[in-house]
């Protein structure tokens, strides 16, 4: 199976070297900055850069791992040019604008919509790594809407760099995203931004910080050419995420300011009951 990559960061660049190592597949890839190409063949992510018109029509499958508003302005242009007996996958973080831009498409069958929950906050092909899929959770999303074959074949590449799939429709995909990973995201971005505004002597923010400070803020390293898409094509669903956790931050802000502490030890201790959602996270990860 000839597999064509198009965009090769961290996402794009790791399933490339994950499925470039296998012996059925030959992956060839195109990223629209030229430095990315050429680390791509430098750190051998795939076998050949190939422009993009020659990757759509010589691929099997397509996999679009370019930020989410470029991937729903770009599938149905491939769906435009590919053969019955090709399909494409996208790799994005929000699905329901996706999947909608080419619901009423004629080769939507030949479309599976896909998530991997995986990543870094490094991004580029120098951030592509093997094993970053390992023991993850992939999402399908509207499978009913594809073709059971192209479904089938998701499922096994999927499998094949150590993931497990579950299925959602796009909408509840959306949702829950918007909760279990976009507003971490915002919420680091914006401690980033207060951290700064509030410590102006960067020596000693870098003197002080400790493993919890670091761990926090990780993902304001992210990069904002892949975040700004996420949060405005998943506006509904964040800003009703963002607005929760402002009223859980303003209540406690509340009750510190009148010297409550015994509901700011019940807010924490409440708190205190997602302990099991994240031991089971972890157990998941150690199977």
């Amino acid at each position: 199976m000839q597999i064509g990559v198009i965009g090769l960061g961290l996402i794009g660049g790791s399933i490339s070297m994950e499925l470039n190592a296998q012996i059925a597949t030959r992956v060839i890839g195109w990223d629209h900055k030229e430095e990315h190409r050429n680390l791509a063949l430098d750190l051998e992510l795939v076998e050949e850069i190939c422009i993009e018109e020659e990757l759509i029509k010589s691929s099997d499958l397509i996999i679009l791992a370019i930020p989410v508003n470029l991937i729903e302005e770009k599938l149905p242009f491939i769906l435009d040019n590919i053969k019955e007996n090709q399909f494409v996958i996208d790799v994005g973080s929000t699905k329901k604008d996706i999947c909608s831009a080419v619901i009423d498409h004629p080769m939507r069958k030949n479309y599976v919509a896909a998530h991997p929950l995986a990543g870094t906050e490094f991004s580029g092909p120098k951030a592509a790594h093997r094993g970053l899929f390992s023991s993850k959770k992939n999402i399908i999303c509207d499978k009913d809407l594809s073709k059971p074959e192209f479904v089938e074949t998701t499922l096994r590449i999927f499998k094949s760099i150590g993931m497990q799939t579950i299925f959602l429709n796009s909408e509840e995909h959306d949702k829950h995203l918007a909760y279990v990973s976009h507003l971490s995201h915002i919420s680091s971005f914006m401690l980033g931004h207060t951290v700064l505004d509030l410590e102006k002597d960067e020596k000693q923010i870098f003197n002080l910080a400790s493993t919890g400070f670091a761990s926090t803020v990780r993902l304001a390293k992210s990069s904002p050419k892949t975040w700004n898409p996420i949060f405005n094509g998943n506006k509904t669903y964040v800003l009703e995420a963002l607005e929760s956790y402002i009223k859980h931050l303003e209540n406690f802000a509340q009750k510190l300011r009148s010297n409550d502490t015994e509901a700011t030890y019940a807010l924490m201790q409440k708190a205190n009951e997602i302990k099991p959602v994240l031991d089971g996270i972890k157990n998941n990860k150690a199977k």
